[in-house]
């Protein structure tokens, strides 16, 4: 019955999960953008700006530029979430690829950088009066989510040890619909369940700007308005 659970719930969040974020991309994409409003001083090229939203992907340009501690905390939580979650691949494959394996041990002490760097950002949520003021329940939600999602990885770590092969064999049962066990240790299925949760929110959440900065006219716009005229291929096919 638990592994039943738990399958279903796996396969409804990840429908949720790919589903809403594919009608998401679709609703940015075809989104108008009437105006040119690249944020100054923007590059003069499309491939200048297509570089720029590079910049703004791996090292967060504005927010460095905008305050240096919410930087270092946000952009050392995304490189260990991004080292964790490649980490993780090892569950979904078999054989593992040498690039994952060789990441295993680092992606450990990303857990660590990642629960730190939350824990720091949560705290600054909650000191910080104007912080306080714009935050709502969903926020401290999704941090909460994230918070204990890493806490629980690195307690199934180093406090109390799963069988990470037969949890292997439960996910790769998931993708050849062929279920085998899951594994019933408390903190793996806590575990489990609030990802399960956080796949389901995140389409209809805040941390659609992973995607959104893709779409984000003031990131992805080059200043040649004075060089050539703007206007939106959608708007001229329209007209057309």
């Amino acid at each position: 019955m638990q592994t039943t659970i738990y399958a279903v719930v796996f396969y409804v969040a990840s429908a949720v999960l790919f589903g809403g974020l594919a009608l998401r991309l679709v609703q940015y994409a075809r989104t108008p953008v009437p105006l040119k409003i690249p944020t100054t001083p923007a590059p003069l090229t499309r491939a200048g700006a297509a570089l720029r939203v590079l910049r703004e992907v791996t090292v967060f340009e504005s927010l460095f530029k905008a305050n240096k501690w919410i930087w270092l905390f946000g952009w050392a939580f995304h490189a260990a979430l991004v080292l964790v979650l490649f980490r993780h691949l090892r569950y979904f494959m078999q054989p593992v690829w040498e690039p994952v394996m060789l990441a295993q041990p680092f992606g450990i002490y990303a857990g660590f950088a990642m629960v730190g760097a939350l824990f720091a950002l949560w705290v600054r949520r909650i000191a910080i009066a104007r912080m306080r003021y714009i935050s709502d329940g969903l926020d401290h939600l999704l941090l909460f989510l994230l918070l204990a999602i890493g806490a629980s990885g690195l307690a199934m770590k180093f406090v109390a040890r799963t069988d990470i092969v037969a949890l292997k064999g439960f996910f790769l049962g998931l993708i050849a619909f062929d279920w085998k066990p899951l594994p019933a240790d408390p903190i793996l299925l806590t575990h489990l369940a609030l990802v399960a949760m956080l796949m389901m929110v995140f389409p209809f959440s805040k941390l659609l700007h992973a995607p959104g900065v893709f779409f984000s006219p003031s990131r992805n716009q080059a200043d040649n308005s004075r060089e050539r005229r703007y206007a939106p291929v959608r708007a001229l096919a329209s007209k057309a």
